[in-house]
């Protein structure tokens, strides 16, 4: 069922224009369906605030279950924000006070940008982990992405993450460790899932605390993972939400980092993104970049609208699946009062019954 524009947030109108459907909350009004109300904790970076609402947007409203979703955006605390962020945050985002007041069914926390050697050294932490107190307690079930799995996971059960010896970037290929759990059902036992990111929780230390793996990836490591009771806490460690040129996005950023002189290396290509002709096009547009920048020339433009006819989305569906998973088994077993967590003879401890 689809989404429910009930604040005039910019993304249902890019939504819109997608082909998505949309219910403004006067139809919404008229119909006699049931409405889970998720929250999302949108902690990523200005360049990357208004794409993180599409695309959890995105796959919340890709959910077939006979029901209204109402995403509410927040933010917290400790997240520095230029202008132009701030004013649209202002403007349609809600405050951690109101989503406490008004109650959650599902909670989607994003990934955020780092800046001291350790998460709880960051300005973000102890607001963040207000959130998460307060959702472990009233929340049906917490979704983790990237960042936030490594925080949750280290506030909870005391894993830090390890530093690797580069970046985890690109699109890897996973396989299910756990066909049987509701998460994942009827997936395919084999997909694609992006990665972006410099540090790991990995598989071993996660079973060693009764954390679940349901999905890995032979070079990306553990991705897919839920907390001991099976449900509570739902673990991203890569990136399912991104768009098709998320990973392009970030490599134009990294080039430009390094014509700027912000890097010292010219960055690789994202593992197993890129076709031979967009890899073609790009060493080309390296060697003028590193002679632009020798000799003072005029950069050209970065070349993203030839590349974009190369580039493929092999793991959007499978997103889509445990998206719809999830839901469905919230609004299975939730509570109709969102301030309530579940519905009577629900045990919090095994809320599957697995």
């Amino acid at each position: 069922m689809p989404l429910v524009a009930h604040i005039d947030l910019p993304t249902f109108q890019r939504l819109r224009e997608e082909g998505e459907e949309i219910v403004d909350l006067e139809r919404a009004k008229h119909q006699d369906i049931r409405e889970l109300h998720i929250g999302l904790l949108n902690m990523m970076p200005d360049p990357a605030l208004e794409a993180t609402e599409r695309q959890f947007f995105r796959l919340v409203g890709a959910c077939n279950q006979i029901v209204q979703f109402h995403v509410h955006p927040f933010t917290i605390e400790g997240l520095p924000r230029g202008e132009k962020a701030q004013a649209h945050i202002d403007k349609y985002y809600q405050s951690f006070a109101q989503i406490k007041a008004q109650g959650l069914d599902a909670l989607i926390i994003s990934g955020a940008n780092v800046t001291r050697p350790r998460l709880p050294e960051e300005d973000f932490w102890q607001p963040l982990m207000e959130v998460v107190s307060w959702a472990k307690e009233n929340v049906t079930s917490v979704l983790c992405s990237c960042l936030a799995t490594h925080a949750v996971i280290q506030y909870c059960y005391g894993i830090e993450r390890t530093r690797l010896p580069a970046k985890r970037w690109g699109v890897f290929s996973h396989r299910l460790t756990n066909k049987n759990h509701p998460l994942v059902a009827e997936i395919n036992t084999r997909f694609d899932v992006p990665h972006s990111r410099f540090n790991e929780i990995f598989q071993s230390d996660m079973e060693r605390q009764g954390l679940k793996v349901l999905a890995v990836s032979q070079e990306a490591g553990a991705h897919l993972a839920v907390s001991p009771d099976g449900f509570r806490l739902v673990f991203f460690q890569g990136h399912p939400e991104y768009d098709d040129i998320s990973l392009l996005k970030e490599y134009k950023r990294e080039v430009m980092n390094f014509y700027r002189g912000d890097r010292p290396d010219y960055p690789p290509f994202p593992e197993h993104y890129f076709n031979a002709e967009a890899q073609q096009l790009f060493a080309d547009y390296a060697l003028h970049v590193r002679e632009a920048k020798m000799t003072g020339i005029d950069l050209l433009e970065f070349p993203e609208a030839l590349v974009l006819e190369h580039l493929d989305n092999t793991w959007s569906d499978t997103a889509k699946a445990v998206f719809n998973n999830w839901l469905g088994k919230i609004y299975q077993i939730t509570h109709q009062d969102t301030r309530i967590p579940f519905m009577d003879g629900i045990d919090p401890k095994n809320p599957l019954g697995l």
